[in-house]
């Protein structure tokens, strides 16, 4: 096992040390002096693990599904730290437990904060913050893959319709992820910059909503969305987190491959056009639906940034769009729309069976040929089931802080759905920097266990507590 981790923690550790170079090279450009001695010491214990590579272990002859999930959290515990170093060793006298307390929040995107106000920043800072956003998305990612036997058929499908799991493909998948992350972020920046976002400005927002990422470079969301078509078009790009990684693929592919290799998306486009629908039938007509446009595409992707103007009066429906989450390979969070939809399906035809049991109901979704197995249906609920006792306890911890009981059930929400605190969700002006050490700590647990498929805390909890 210990040789298959080093290997897969040596990627990102590689990625960290690239992008603590491009920060040293932006901050001599631009005459950013002031931190810059924080990325070369970043840059250079980055390479610790990377030199690693010399290591020759035992062979990993055959890597468990314990073995993954264990290499995964290890993963979202020790990236963090590489990632904290430029806070901790910045001018602003960060103390270390609230610079890995950032760092967490901006490997697993979630977005909560320490810092106040992001004008104090230097902008070397405030793009190290974006990119471990970036970074976090792509882990996530690959981590989907790793983990992918923990996953049932149907889901399995519409990943393996585009990537092939034999193991002398490995490079050739992860080439493939990482040219289409790459590629959605630069398109992201184009056209924020086409409508006319600072350069700094959409760099940082690409990085951000393309990894469902909660970090801004700047302090009001509203002071660079000065247009509704602005709003408009940046409603829109966050919702390619929302989506399949391989959606614009899926498209391309639709006359030659049919409906059924992009069944998810078209799963989400139906929920997506309903959850429009509704708002603009049933919204009061004196809220701008520019600003609700924007909340719910930032609720269902897992963003949760929103216009400061949002009405709060409506953050619980926006809690249960976040807790719903998009696409199972997407960088959003969530229970995933498709188990919900499979689950309350099953559980109707199941209730149906019983007033009329002459009646077979197949348990088949549309655009599938594929009949959903009993098992899978076990898992889904397994899932909501851990969400719930997850939820239970992050609001008992957080009622015992001393948080009053409507911000402790918001924050624990967007904790494990990995979503940041905003005025949509009533929270705008939550100071993280105040917890209690113990509360942070706690905050960071959950965070990571929100980034790792529910399901497999239940194989740990197995593998520990109820051994042959």
């Amino acid at each position: 096992m210990l040789n298959f981790s080093l290997s897969y923690l040596r990627i990102f550790s590689s990625l960290i040390a690239i992008l603590a170079f491009l920060n040293i090279l932006y901050s001599y450009y631009f005459n950013l002096y002031l931190n810059v001695d924080s990325y070369f010491y970043t840059l250079l214990i980055s390479l610790i693990p990377i030199l690693t590579f010399f290591y020759k272990g035992k062979k990993d002859t055959k890597v468990t599904i314990f073995s993954k999930i264990m290499t995964v959290i290890s993963g979202y515990l020790i990236l963090p730290l590489l990632i904290s170093l430029p806070y901790f060793l910045s001018i602003y006298n960060i103390s270390f437990l609230d610079a890995y307390f950032e760092a967490v929040s901006g490997f697993t995107s979630t977005g909560f904060s320490i810092f106040e106000n992001i004008k104090h920043l230097d902008e070397s800072i405030i793009i190290w913050r974006s990119t471990s956003q970036w970074v976090g998305g792509l882990y996530f990612l690959f981590s989907i893959i790793l983990l992918i036997d923990i996953f049932d058929d149907n889901l399995k499908k519409t990943l393996t319709n585009y990537l092939a799991f034999n193991s002398s493909e490995i490079f050739k998948q992860s080439l493939k992820i990482f040219i289409f992350y790459f590629l959605l972020t630069f398109i992201i920046f184009v056209i924020l910059n086409i409508f006319d976002l600072r350069s700094f400005v959409s760099l940082n927002l690409a990085m951000s909503l393309i990894s469902s990422g909660g970090f801004l470079p700047i302090n009001n969301l509203s002071s660079v969305l000065n247009t509704q078509i602005k709003v408009f078009i940046f409603s829109i790009l966050m919702l390619l987190s929302f989506f399949s990684l391989f959606f614009t693929y899926n498209l391309a592919l639709y006359k030659q491959k049919g409906p059924k290799f992009m069944q998810e998306d078209l799963y989400l486009i139906f929920y997506l056009l309903i959850v429009y629908f509704i708002f603009f039938i049933l919204a009061d007509k004196s809220i701008d639906f520019s600003l609700l446009f924007l909340s719910i595409a930032s609720s269902v992707s897992n963003i949760g940034i929103s216009m400061e103007e949002t009405p709060s009066h409506l953050s619980f429906i926006f809690l249960i769009l976040i807790i719903i989450g998009g696409s199972f390979f997407s960088t959003s969070s969530g229970l995933r729309f498709i188990k919900i939809y499979s689950l309350l399906k099953f559980s109707i035809n199941e209730m149906i069976s019983h007033s009329k049991p002459k009646n077979v109901f197949i348990n088949k979704l549309a655009f599938s040929e594929k009949i959903l197995d009993t098992r899978d249906f076990y898992k889904y609920f397994l899932t909501i089931l851990v969400f719930v006792i997850s939820l239970s306890v992050l609001l008992s911890i957080l009622s015992i802080s001393g948080l009053n009981i409507e911000n402790a059930f918001k924050i624990s929400i967007l904790t494990l759905m990995n979503t940041v605190n905003s005025s949509m969700t009533g929270l705008k002006d939550f100071n993280f920097q105040e917890l209690h050490y113990f509360t942070k700590y706690c905050l960071m647990l959950f965070m990571i266990i929100g980034r790792v498929e529910l399901l497999s805390i239940l194989i740990i909890c197995k593998k520990f507590f109820f051994k042959n």
